[in-house]
């Protein structure tokens, strides 16, 4: 099952965070003490894989600890919605109803432990329209009336009109009808058939065929809630992913004593950051194939072996055994024979080769398999032991004398112990899992938490993963939509958004806007830097459709462009003059401006070629220009079919659906807002960029050739002009 959004309630200090959409990999970007990790805590302790206990003193908000400590089960703190994927069918089988009802599924936990699931696509009704019920009835009517009964049938024909008639009557009072009285209705003309109806009847047919109607009516509607069927929710339970929290990596010593190394990883009852330290330990032995028990083993000594045995004989014997080896111990110094014989160094000294050769082989391992991730530096590792003693060497180019692993950087540090535990549990005991990374890479330098951020890439292959975050080099550019702000609104609450515009607080607060717009000033500096081709757009909804595009397009072998094309968004017509302005500064040339053709769209436009373009009026475009609609924007770009089955997956109330009144040839976004309104609905803040991440990402997995013709050619025709405007 996959992780689709999830919706925080009263935890900490969350008041509501709302429903936040996720992706394969998903940034929650904040300050300090903006309640970033009170969003993954929570999500934890829906399924976690191991301790993620409730914790009332901790996780009840103070406000309401009261009311909570006193019901409990009346308070819900999580709800997350899943995919069920390769289990749908049998969810759908246990459930009685189609596979598309059963997804998503949506799994809530309470603060009594208790856990709750519901599928909100279930269309199940629990009462039908008096009409519907009525014109079985008239049908039952017409039927009856229309047999010609038996001689024998006169009697059951007058009462069959006539009850019917009376149960027309009953319904006047009445606009819908719940499965009991539907049930009612059968029964009462179940009740009308004869025991042993004559074969050649034509009454009782018709009187059979009402009922059975009626009764499949009844058991429509009386579809019990899949969610009480026990052997479904059990089955959910047993799918669901586990959620795995680390915020504590355990960074690891460059000496390690491993007499203790063996004694903790059998212990339980470790403190958090020794426990820490020894799951990367076992995680690092066995890793590299190595046992602490074995490395022990064979680099015993004689005086090792012989203080052993002598601490057995005092064990088993007490003070008799004592004085026993020190007797043993005079004599053989006596006579000389305190030191090993020659066989027994022979066996020490082969174990002791053993030992080396273990310890090279396995030092050779970590090396080979840090390189592929470790961009910083082309580190070697090496092991030794000496008696119980276990050290870890680096060395690497730029200092070629080995140096023990904890007078290394800290960032080395922790991005090798990272490496272990998530390389080796991600594919282990926490491949289905879902990972939650509490301030990951803090001690890396800039460059190394962009190499975090690609590491992420490749872990999100066999992990969905959740990490928080308030640096900029945690951020992607280019992959803005699995960005989400954390701030903390004006009531104190914790706040969050997929929508990277949105207000956050007051100005001094805005530190997840500061992390996002510092990533897309570090990616406009490296498009300056790189010799990319830029192209600003208006906003975050136009980078993620424009990006798309060019995505399918590369990927679908229509374009080939000699330099990398960048959509940074302007935000406005004072931002667009001063990054168009920067952007200029090597080259000279003005970068394109692409723009919507609505209101905001076109001042921009007239503004920038009445000022700084006024010399270069072509380099601005409108999208009205390019799909030939007026009132186009970034929407247009794609079939409204598609954009309307995805916005109709995001609004799931409406009775009739986007897809089925979206035309052709008209802008989307004010099909959309005409249709919401229509429907009695308020299309929430932010719903274009909601829409413009979940086009993207369903863009991207189906590939280029799921769009054809007209779609395409405008796309093509965009970016061979966008090409030429850059050429010069």
């Amino acid at each position: 099952m996959r992780l689709i959004r999830f919706r925080v309630t009263n935890f900490r200090s969350v008041a509501d965070s709302g429903w936040l959409d996720v992706d394969e990999a998903t940034a929650l970007i904040g300050v300090n003490e903006s309640g970033k990790t009170n969003l993954l805590l929570p999500l934890w302790k829906l399924n976690p894989a191991r301790d993620g206990e409730i914790q009332p003193t901790s996780d009840f908000p103070k406000a309401l600890f009261g009311q909570i400590r006193d019901a409990p089960g009346s308070h819900r703190f999580i709800e997350a919605e899943f995919d069920p994927g390769h289990d749908a069918a049998r969810l759908a089988d246990l459930a009685g109803m189609p596979v598309e009802g059963v997804t998503p599924v949506r799994v809530a936990r309470f603060y009594d432990g208790r856990h709750e699931i519901a599928f909100p696509s279930d269309r199940r009704e629990t009462e039908a329209p008096v009409a519907a019920i009525r014109a079985l009835l008239d049908e039952g009517v017409a039927r009856i009336g229309a047999a010609t009964p038996l001689k024998s049938e006169a009697e059951l024909h007058a009462q069959a009109q006539a009850r019917l008639a009376e149960l027309r009557k009953g319904l006047a009072r009445t606009k819908t009808l719940d499965a009991a009285a539907v049930g009612a209705l059968h029964d009462a003309v179940a009740e009308l058939l004869p025991e042993s109806p004559a074969k050649t009847s034509k009454l009782v047919p018709a009187l059979t065929r009402l009922a059975g109607q009626l009764a499949a009516e009844r058991d429509r509607i009386g579809r019990p809630d899949p969610a009480s069927v026990e052997a479904l929710r059990k089955a959910v339970l047993e799918a669901l992913p586990p959620f795995v929290y680390y915020s504590n990596y355990g960074n690891l010593d460059s000496e390690i004593y491993l007499p203790h190394v063996v004694e903790n990883l059998a212990r339980e009852d470790l403190g958090a950051k020794e426990a820490a330290k020894a799951r990367t330990l076992r995680v690092l032995f066995g890793f590299v194939g190595l046992e602490p028990q074995e490395i022990l083993e064979l680099g015993r000594d004689f005086k090792d072996i012989r203080a052993e045995a002598e601490a057995e004989v005092v064990r088993r014997e007490g003070a008799q055994g004592f004085f026993k080896t020190l007797f043993r111990r005079g004599v053989s110094k006596a006579t000389g024979g305190d030191a090993p014989g020659t066989e027994e160094l022979a066996r020490i000294a082969e174990a002791k080769r053993t030992r080396s050769i273990l310890l090279q082989s396995a030092g050779t391992k970590l090396t080979d398999s840090f390189r592929e991730w470790w961009k910083q530096g082309d580190y070697r590792f090496r092991f030794e032991a000496d008696g119980n003693h276990f050290r870890i060497w680096v060395a690497d180019d730029r200092r070629p004398q080995e140096i023990e692993l904890e007078n290394r950087s800290t960032g080395l540090q922790w991005f090798l112990s990272f490496f272990l535990v998530f390389v080796v549990e991600s594919v282990g005991a926490h491949r289905r899992a879902v990972l939650l990374l509490d301030e990951p890479g803090q001690s890396l330098h800039p460059l190394a938490q962009r190499d975090l951020s690609a590491f992420f890439e490749g872990l999100a292959e066999s992990n969905q993963l959740l990490y928080t975050a308030h640096s900029p080099f945690l951020v992607d550019a280019d992959r803005l939509e699995r960005a989400r702000k954390v701030y903390v609104a004006g009531d104190g609450s914790t706040r969050v958004t997929g929508d990277l515009r949105e207000t956050e607080g007051s100005d001094s607060q805005r530190g997840a806007a500061y992390a996002v717009h510092s990533a897309l000033n570090l990616s406009v500096a490296e498009a300056m830097l790189w010799g990319c081709q830029p192209v600003v757009v208006g906003g975050t909804v136009d980078q993620l459709y424009l990006s798309a595009v060019k995505a399918l397009l590369v990927a679908g072998r229509r374009i080939s462009p000699a330099r990398e094309i960048a959509f940074p968004p302007s935000g406005g017509v004072r931002i667009a003059k001063v990054v168009a302005s920067m952007l200029s500064g090597q080259s000279e040339q003005l970068p394109a401006i692409l723009l919507a053709d609505d209101a905001d769209g076109r001042a921009m436009a007239a503004d920038l070629r009445a000022g700084l373009y006024a010399e270069a009026g072509r380099q601005v475009l409108d999208l009205a220009e390019i799909t030939g609609m007026a009132g186009a924007r970034a929407e247009d770009l794609f079939p409204p079919a598609f954009l309307a089955d995805l916005l109709d997956r995001i609004e799931r109330r409406p009775e009739t659906r986007m897809a089925d009144v979206v035309a052709e040839g008209r802008p989307f976004v004010d099909q959309a807002e005409a249709w919401a309104a229509g429907q009695g609905i308020a299309l929430p803040e932010g719903w274009r960029v909601e829409l413009a991440r979940r086009a993207k990402l369903r863009a991207l997995q189906r590939g280029p050739g799921a769009f054809e013709g007209d779609t395409v050619r405008t796309w093509k025709a965009l970016f061979d002009s966008l090409t030429r405007l850059g050429a010069g």
